[in-house]
């Protein structure tokens, strides 16, 4: 397979207006690329160890809404985001600064909607299959299985402390040479680790609703009724009317599909509106907040900066100060 390097090189410099250059900010070991003036501004900061892991760092912002697209086929990925704007696309949800997203392995690209002049910055750590499916069988034979299941579970997670302190060590190492090696190669185990314990000692995350072809097409109906009403009241009782199940079948199977509670899908619609309102209108806060749904601004505010890591007002202020 190709090596993830060699994938990142070509399709940044390709696709997203980056240009390799000399600087080491996060560290000499690994490679950096420039975002081109014309399409933004911020670097994007990578280190391969051959075609086993790869550690990924974002410090940069489009001028445009970017549809941003990978595509490596069998990696198994953890990523956290200290500031982002954007919905990945299927299934529809939004990415929030301060969680951890998970890519477990998916044959189908992951896309992501980029948000326009919001900062992603993040840190990631992926594994290839010759990782988890050669390099772990051959070292623990007895007690190896598939670390799939840890990843995907994970995904969307707020509270992960153990994982985000690992990832912000990466983040904040500046070493050199075989110690800087040692170091990357660590953590990649750490972070295995912590995801296997993390699935062992709860079990509950080890297997996901199953769902018939039949509920998957009434939770969707449930999710476009959502996507044309967020801004109104939205009992949950009627949502699961709509989708002719019970409560507790139709709140069990909504998250298995969203891969997040009912309450947090209408919570980001809204957000996502909010958005859009703060950087095409002159309206107020408290007004933006009463059209999504929200009777005080302080409610927006707090969820706002869950969702993004700003304020409402630090986000309008950060749209039009960034250069277009």
């Amino acid at each position: 397979m190709q090596h993830t390097m060699e994938y990142w090189n070509a399709r940044l410099m390709e696709f997203y207006g980056f240009t390799s250059c000399e600087e080491h900010p996060y560290g000499l070991l690994g490679t950096c690329w420039k975002m081109a003036p014309e399409m933004g501004a911020g670097c994007f900061w990578a280190y391969g160890e051959k075609d086993l892991f790869d550690i990924k760092i974002h410090d940069f912002y489009f001028h445009k809404d970017t549809l941003v697209e990978s595509n490596v086929s069998g990696y198994l990925s953890v990523i956290y985001y200290d500031s982002i704007s954007g919905e990945q696309l299927t299934p529809y949800r939004r990415i929030h600064a301060g969680c951890i997203q998970s890519i477990a392995g998916n044959e189908e690209p992951y896309k992501i909607w980029v948000h326009k002049k919001i900062p992603i910055r993040s840190v990631g750590i992926g594994i290839a299959p010759a990782y988890y499916k050669d390099y772990m069988k051959e070292n623990y034979p007895e007690e190896y299985f598939n670390p799939s299941t840890a990843f995907s579970q994970l995904d969307q997670e707020a509270n992960f402390p153990e994982l985000v302190i690992l990832l912000k060590q990466v983040e904040h190492y500046r070493g050199e040479g075989m110690a800087a090696k040692l170091f990357y190669e660590g953590k990649v185990a750490e972070v295995v680790s912590t995801l296997l314990s993390r699935l062992k000692n709860n079990p509950k995350h080890s297997k996901p609703a199953e769902i018939s072809m039949q509920d998957l097409k009434h939770i969707e109906l449930a999710a476009a009724y959502i996507n044309d009403h967020y801004a109104g009241e939205i009992p949950l009782e009627k949502l699961a009317g709509f989708a002719c199940m019970s409560l507790s079948k139709f709140k069990l199977l909504f998250q298995s599909v969203y891969h997040c509670s009912v309450t947090s899908y209408i919570q980001q619609r809204r957000v996502s509106h909010a958005e859009c309102l703060l950087t095409t209108s002159d309206l107020t806060i408290g007004q933006i907040a009463k059209s999504v749904g929200y009777s005080t601004s302080s409610r927006l505010s707090e969820l706002f900066r869950q969702s993004t890591g700003l304020t409402p007002a630090e986000y309008r202020t950060a749209f039009w100060k960034t250069p277009f």
